[in-house]
C-alpha cells in the first residue's frame, strides 16, 4: 500500500509541472515591441511598429504586415490615422475593432492639437493653431471651408465648417460667415480651407471671395484677420503674403 501511495505522489500532487509552451512568435514580438516603446516612447520605434501597437487591439494576428500594408497603401501613419472608414475596411484584415482603434487615435489626436489653441489668444499661437488646422485639414480628400469665430481677446469662440465641396471647389457664400459671426458675436474672423492636391496657392476664386467677406464684415465692425490655405505639408497666409 505504502508503495502505491509513493507511485501516486511521484506521478500525481509531487510531479514536476508540465514544460509550457513557448508564446506563439507574434506573441513574444508584441512584447517586445511594447516594451520598447514603453522604455523609450515614439523615438524608439519605427512609425510601422507605432502603427503595430494600435492594431494589437486585433488578437491573435501577427500585425506586422498589415501595418507595413497600410502606411504603403496612405503613405505614412498620418495618411494612415486619417484615410476615411470606407478605404481602410477595403485592407484585407481591417475589421471593425482595427477601424475604430484608428479613428479613436486620430480622434484623441485632433482632440489634443485643438486642446493647444484653445483658451489662448489665436494671433500669439499661430504655430500650434497651424499644427492644428494640419492635422485636421491636410489629408481631406475633398475642399473644406471652415471659420474660426474670435472673441475681442482673439480667443476661439467657434470653430465651424461652413462648406464641403468636391476636389477643387466648396461653395461659400459671404453673406452666411457674416450672419453666423454676428449670431455668435465674434469679434474677428480667420477663414481657413484645404486645398486637397496639396498645393495652397490661392486660385483668383479664393481671392476674390476673401475680399467679398472682408468687405462684408468690414461693414459690420468684423475683423477678418487672415485666410489660411491648408496644403498637404503646406500652407498659405493671405495676411503674410500680402493678400490681405
Amino acid at each position: 500500500m505504502a508503495k502505491r501511495r509513493g507511485m501516486a505522489d511521484a506521478g500525481g500532487l509531487f510531479a514536476p509541472a508540465p514544460e509550457q509552451e513557448p508564446p506563439p512568435g507574434h506573441i513574444g514580438h508584441r512584447e517586445r515591441l511594447r516594451a520598447r516603446f514603453l522604455a523609450g516612447g515614439a523615438e524608439a520605434v519605427a512609425d510601422y511598429e507605432l502603427l503595430e501597437l494600435l492594431l494589437f487591439a486585433i488578437p491573435r494576428l501577427d500585425t506586422k504586415p498589415l501595418a507595413k500594408a497600410l502606411i504603403a497603401r496612405f503613405g505614412s501613419f498620418a495618411g494612415v490615422l486619417a484615410a476615411p472608414k470606407e478605404e481602410l475596411a477595403k485592407v484585407p484584415g481591417m475589421g471593425e475593432a482595427a477601424i475604430a482603434t484608428l479613428k479613436v487615435a486620430h480622434a484623441a489626436a485632433l482632440k489634443l492639437a485643438a486642446s493647444e489653441v484653445a483658451d489662448r489668444p489665436l494671433l500669439n499661437a499661430w504655430d500650434k493653431l497651424m499644427a492644428y488646422l494640419h492635422a485636421a485639414l491636410a489629408r481631406e480628400k475633398v475642399e473644406h471651408f471652415r471659420v474660426l469665430y474670435l472673441d475681442h481677446k482673439n480667443r476661439l469662440k467657434a470653430d465651424e465648417t461652413l462648406a464641403r465641396g468636391t476636389v477643387n471647389h466648396a461653395p461659400v457664400y459671404p453673406r452666411e460667415v457674416v450672419r453666423r459671426a454676428l449670431e455668435l458675436q465674434a469679434s474677428a474672423l480667420i477663414l481657413v480651407h484645404n486645398h486637397p492636391s496639396g498645393d495652397p496657392s490661392p486660385s483668383r476664386a479664393d481671392i476674390d471671395m476673401t475680399r467679398e467677406v472682408q468687405t462684408a464684415a468690414a461693414a459690420l465692425g468684423i475683423a477678418l484677420h487672415d485666410h489660411v490655405i491648408v496644403g498637404n505639408g503646406r500652407w498659405l497666409s493671405f495676411r503674410q503674403t500680402g493678400l490681405l
